[in-house]
């Protein structure tokens, strides 16, 4: 299973009105900390399939969607659920620290 590609195109249909938690992560392909978080996206793919949507979204070619929830640096993961957003994790932080703050939300 593969990290979905979020696009200010599709942000609000797959999403907003997901029925379950999305994990998106805000990255670019110039960002060495995104490079070191992309594994742990794609691990979460799989380990959380059927339970929370894992994504990722490239801010370079979809600024509208990074501007909009404010993200200024990378990489930027937000964990949303029912359209809002309940965390933010701002960093290349251990896996443990996503799947705690993912699991939160389940």
């Amino acid at each position: 299973m593969k990290p979905i590609e979020f696009t200010d195109g599709n942000f609000e249909e797959v999403v907003l009105k997901s029925e379950l938690p999305v994990i998106i992560d805000f990255w670019a392909a110039w960002c060495a900390p995104c490079r070191m978080i992309a594994p742990i996206m794609e691990d979460f793919a799989t380990e959380f399939e059927g339970k929370a949507k894992v994504g990722k979204l490239d801010v370079d070619s979809n600024q509208q969607t990074a501007i909009k929830y404010g993200v200024r640096s990378i990489p930027t993961v937000l964990i949303i659920k029912n359209g809002e957003v309940v965390d933010t994790i701002i960093g290349a932080l251990p896996k443990a620290v996503f799947a705690e703050k993912l699991n939160a939300v389940l």
